[in-house]
């Protein structure tokens, strides 16, 4: 768990579209290190993300401006995010709605739903938990999009979690499939050490060990071995990269 609140693991797959305009999500949290953390991972998930700090702007910003989906915590400076969400209601907005807040008792989670919540998610939280409950909210207020991401014959299916090369099912695991896909949602791009470790594995430092070269070797063999045309490449001394 990072000293922000969301535990982080390597199942942060679930994801928005970047083929079309990205969904919006509103991220209404006093907590400006926990804003903030959620505004990264919901961004590196391909969501147009807005934060802000307090119930009243969060209305306000809800009344003019169009969000598919908000995080809301319930403990916010100058109106609650009990008050908003009862008001959001009343007012027939139906924005869906995920509750944010350290109270973990039943009656609490009671009533949240009562008021309108679409789900309720405790803290601290994991972020693969989070990102899905995102996703498994906006597929049932027909928000969701399918997510399909191509290069040359290799196609990866974000919301069945499913990877094809040709009419090949390929398996891999849930770090190289993330890994996979922060390749193909940059390909043609060299990607240096750095920046995947960033990425993919929540690091903003260099760390010695290979733990790069063991799962992209892995990739490398899981999509490139068998085919004439390898994807996965090696660029020396920058990174790596995936050649459409």
């Amino acid at each position: 768990m990072t000293n922000d609140g969301i535990h982080s693991t390597p199942m942060d797959t679930e994801r928005a579209d970047t083929q079309t305009s990205p969904l919006r999500v509103l991220v209404v949290e006093d907590g400006k290190k926990l804003a903030n953390a959620l505004y990264r991972l919901l961004e590196r998930a391909g969501y147009e993300v807005v934060k802000v700090y307090d119930g009243a702007e969060a209305e306000n910003i809800i009344r003019n401006e169009h969000f598919d989906l908000m995080l809301l915590d319930l403990n916010l400076p100058t109106k609650s995010g009990s008050e908003v969400l009862q008001d959001l209601r009343k007012g027939s907005i139906n924005l869906p709605v995920i509750i944010l807040t350290a109270r973990d008792k039943v009656n609490d989670r009671i009533v949240g739903l009562n008021l309108g919540a679409d789900d309720y998610i405790t803290k601290p939280f994991d972020s693969s938990e989070l990102l899905a409950r995102v996703a498994a909210v906006l597929r049932r207020t027909g928000t969701s999009r399918l997510l399909l991401l191509q290069a040359g014959d290799l196609i990866m299916d974000i919301t069945k979690r499913t990877v094809k090369r040709g009419e090949k099912q390929i398996n891999i695991s849930q770090k190289q499939f993330t890994l996979l896909e922060f390749l193909m949602r940059n390909k043609n791009q060299v990607l240096t050490r750095k920046r995947i470790l960033e990425q993919v594995w929540g690091y903003n430092f260099e760390i010695e060990t290979n733990i790069i070269d063991v799962h992209m070797s892995l990739l490398r063999k899981a999509i490139d071995e068998g085919y004439p045309k390898k994807l996965i490449q090696t660029v020396h001394n920058q990174g790596y990269l995936l050649a459409e």
